[in-house]
């Protein structure tokens, strides 16, 4: 069973939850609040934002149907992000210290959450890997890939993508400035590895995800 939909239907059957409604830009939890739920999404997006010292805020994380958000509280016992929905969403909140007494007796419960920590991991090393070693253009190229290959694990349509964030937040996101991020779609349009289904350019397609992904693994700095 893939592990998103394992998460769900193990809180579905074995958990008390708090089933939440939201529409875009309704906040999920706030930064600084005392750490005591996590909450898992059913359907939609779920973004998550830092907030600096100096005001700036940087977009940290992007989560799907079957991702938790707030694993980042356990550690300190406050919520480190701002979570908001990017679109009309629904989330399930559980308390984390009756999820920890009922997975004393349901294990599978603690397995898939901490599953899911492993998870979250290994995309942050995957960002910052991308960070490190790829230009512009093919950061933007493994940003989608990795988006549409998320979307195709949920059994959702890859070939029309609509995308949640603008520009700027996909730049805030990958560390690149908003001009960058428009050239680097239209290069990827000009060599056939992006099309777009309308004038707003929010609906994207992506004709084959094997070459989108040759192309990243071909301009790997070494």
């Amino acid at each position: 069973m893939r592990r998103w939909r394992e998460s769900l239907n193990l809180i579905e059957r074995h958990m008390p939850f708090l089933r939440r409604s939201l529409h875009a830009g309704d906040g999920v939890q706030t930064a600084g609040d005392t750490f005591d739920c996590l909450h898992l999404v059913y359907f939609g997006a779920i973004k998550t934002m830092v907030l600096a010292a100096d005001g700036y805020q940087q977009v940290a994380g992007l989560h799907l149907k079957g991702d938790w958000v707030g694993l980042d509280g356990i550690a300190t016992g406050y919520s480190a992000c701002d979570g908001y929905a990017m679109d009309t969403s629904e989330v399930w909140t559980v308390r984390y210290d009756e999820l920890l007494r009922i997975g004393e007796h349901v294990p599978e419960l603690v397995h898939v959450l901490h599953t899911a920590m492993g998870n979250q991991m290994a995309r942050d090393r995957e960002w910052r890997f991308a960070q490190a070693r790829l230009p512009a253009d093919a950061r933007l190229a493994d940003f989608l890939r990795s988006w549409a290959q998320a979307l195709a694990l949920r059994d959702m349509r890859t070939d029309d993508i609509t995308l949640r964030l603008t520009r700027a937040e996909i730049g805030n996101y990958l560390g690149m400035r908003l001009e960058t991020v428009s050239r680097s779609f239209s290069r990827l349009v000009e060599v056939g590895l992006l099309a777009f289904d309308d004038k707003r350019r929010r609906h994207v397609a992506i004709p084959d995800i094997n070459a989108l992904v040759a192309y990243v693994q071909s301009r790997i700095h070494p």
